[in-house]
């Protein structure tokens, strides 16, 4: 399973907004870019997370897009799930009825477990944790 580009690019967004500060609204011109994205793609990946009230948009003049959450309460699954909805890495997870073998198969359980563990680690890791370790990262690398 690969994340697609639009979630790649959607993370590296909210990272960005997270980084600005809080209530202040972002041009759009200036997200692109600094992520390196086209403005349609912006408005593609954004509108999933201004639909599950992630991001916010401000139309017209000095319009642009800003946090509706505090980056503390975002964490990696809701914006995988926004972008590209439940995780689920077998259809034998998303439906009991797909898979006659499911009571006595011996890689469904396994399945599971795997899904459970990617979305605890998913779900501990917040926008404001990655806003910090790249923060870290960057010193470290002395660009900061």
């Amino acid at each position: 399973m690969v994340i697609t580009r639009a979630t790649e690019y959607a993370i590296r967004t909210i990272i960005y907004l997270a980084k600005q500060p809080r209530n202040e609204i972002v041009l759009k011109k200036d997200i692109c870019r600094t992520q390196n994205v086209t403005p349609a793609f912006l408005t593609k990946i954004l509108q999933p997370l201004i639909k599950v009230g992630i991001v916010s948009s401000q139309r017209g003049v000095g319009g642009g897009f800003l946090l509706a959450k505090d980056p503390e309460e975002i964490n990696l699954l809701d914006i995988l799930q926004a972008e590209e909805g439940e995780l689920n890495l077998n259809h034998c997870l998303v439906d009991d009825d797909v898979c006659e073998r499911d009571k006595h198969c011996s890689a469904h359980e396994v399945w599971q477990e795997a899904q459970n563990e990617m979305i605890k680690v998913l779900c501990r890791h917040s926008i404001a944790d990655l806003v910090k370790i790249e923060k870290v990262k960057v010193e470290s690398l002395g660009l900061g």
